[in-house]
């Protein structure tokens, strides 16, 4: 069995650290909010809008570019992009870490969403260039473990950061693995990851843009929406925009000879039911780990310490047992996961919408949250495998990056309705409405599995560790297994 080697081994580095600083970025933010808002509370941007835009701000540019990243790194070479990624995600960090108003940091974190989209596909490409075979496996299967400890350590740690220093050390604690990471590229061979014989001309820039636009109008009319009211001709205005720009992406990817998202693909039966399901689920895991951080904080009164910790055991469970549900869907299918996964974890916020008045963690808040765990747990990997099983092997990398779009841009779109589901505030009462429909989303996408899934049609055999890895940068850690 090959090995890697020494030369190998600033690669692994490389994609690891590019890879986990996104990841860590990603599952310490929420934890922050709070204070965020403390900060910048002032007539305009605040308060829960200004708390939605943080997160959908990264959100809204990492989904409307993931799409492209990877014909822009064939074009343009996997490691310049990443060298770039870097850069830009480096230069947002201490944008973040400094800003003095809260439209600064919104603009700072849109700008880290920008180099996040080159990241984790660019490393997974030059892994993917670098090895194949077995070794390929292990390299990924590398970069999959230790880039998950960023959804395990991440919660404790940005509590830790914001209770012992600032709400800005959230951001800057970025800047050390990204200045070694830079280092390290210097050692890496840059003909080996140049760009891609006869790449050029390949890059949809216009359902880029249809894409881009039509999200960043939508989620505006959302957010702002809920602070101007929905009769405001500004936000009027931009929610029939966005709703154009979104119809017309479909029609101009039928018809352009290189579509960032080929629309053939979902005529696989069980792709296009796994994304369906994939919208309702993400959006449930998105809205509901937002709603938990803001009332854990605004409300119950923990810090935001013990607000890491108190969601620990999410990602704790999901590292630890999801290569095991993996192996269990690749034995007997992938439906009956991708069932009661969804209604374990409805179950689970179903009990959170019991929290009163004297308000007691262990007793209204722990049962449900290691319940929704559970049920994440159990779903995350069967629903990987059987969206990437339905496709042909050569379009698996085209699979799972509109896999990873779509969990994307359904967890920005629920984020910017969350002041409507909630009220306008994470108290008591919005929080119990906020619950029940994350346990209603969470219950339609296992209906709709249930309905649509068809386990005859599923031959793990097909998904490669490297595109199930494509799928791993989302709000949980990642389905580490490999099937056959």
């Amino acid at each position: 069995m090959p090995t890697e080697t020494g030369a190998d081994r600033p690669l692994i580095a490389v994609a690891v650290l590019a890879s986990f600083v996104a990841f860590l970025d990603g599952s310490v933010v929420n934890l922050a909010l709070p204070a965020i808002n403390d900060e910048f509370a002032r007539p305009g941007l605040a308060g829960l809008a200004l708390q939605q835009w943080v997160v959908d701000g990264y959100l809204l540019t990492l989904g409307a570019l993931i799409l492209v990243a990877g014909a822009i790194s064939d074009q343009f070479g996997r490691l310049s992009v990443l060298r770039v990624g870097l850069w830009v995600f480096a230069v947002a960090s201490v944008l973040c870490a400094v800003a003095t108003e809260g439209w600064m940091l919104v603009a700072a974190r849109c700008l880290q969403g920008v180099g996040a989209a080159f990241l984790v596909p660019s490393s997974l490409a030059m892994l993917n260039a670098r090895f194949s075979g077995a070794a390929q496996a292990r390299a990924i299967g590398t970069w999959t473990a230790w880039t998950g400890t960023a959804f395990v350590v991440g919660p404790p740690l940005g509590g830790l950061l914001v209770d012992a220093l600032n709400w800005r050390w959230v951001f800057g604690v970025n800047i050390v693995p990204l200045v070694v990471t830079l280092y390290l590229t210097t050692r890496l061979p840059a003909d080996e990851f140049a760009a891609a014989p006869g790449g050029s001309g390949r890059i949809d820039v216009v359902g880029a843009v249809f894409n881009a636009a039509g999200l960043t109008a939508l989620v505006y009319g959302l957010i702002e929406g809920q602070r101007l009211g929905f009769s405001h001709p500004a936000v009027a205005a931009t929610l029939v925009a966005g709703a154009a720009c979104l119809l017309a992406f479909p029609w101009w990817e039928r018809r352009t000879p290189h579509p960032m998202m080929p629309l053939h693909i979902f005529a696989a039966r069980n792709f296009a039911v796994g994304n369906l399901a994939t919208v309702f689920f993400y959006a449930a895991v998105s809205l509901g780990m937002l709603i938990v951080a803001l009332f854990l904080q605004e409300t119950a009164g923990l810090s935001a310490t013990e607000a890491g910790l108190a969601t620990l055991p999410i990602p704790v469970l999901s590292f630890l047992l999801s290569r095991h549900f993996g192996m269990l869907a690749g034995k007997h299918g992938p439906r009956l996961f991708m069932t009661v996964g969804p209604l374990v974890a409805a179950v689970g916020y179903a009990l959170m919408a019991t929290v009163r008045e004297p308000f007691d963690f262990a007793t209204q808040m722990l049962p449900g949250l290691v319940v929704f765990g559970l049920g994440l747990t159990i779903t995350v990997s069967p629903l990987t495998a059987a969206i990437l099983a339905a496709v042909d092997p050569a379009q698996s990398g085209v699979g799972s990056a509109i896999n990873n779009a779509v969990s994307r841009i359904s967890g920005l779109i629920a984020i910017a309705f969350a002041g409507v589901i909630l009220g306008g505030v994470a108290d008591f009462e919005g929080f119990r409405q906020g619950v029940l429909v994350t346990a209603g989303l969470f219950a339609v996408a296992g209906l709709i599995s249930a309905v649509g899934i068809r386990n005859e049609q599923c031959d793990f055999t097909r998904v490669s560790p490297q595109s199930a890895a494509n799928c791993h940068d989302r709000a949980t850690p990642p389905p580490s297994y490999a099937t056959g």
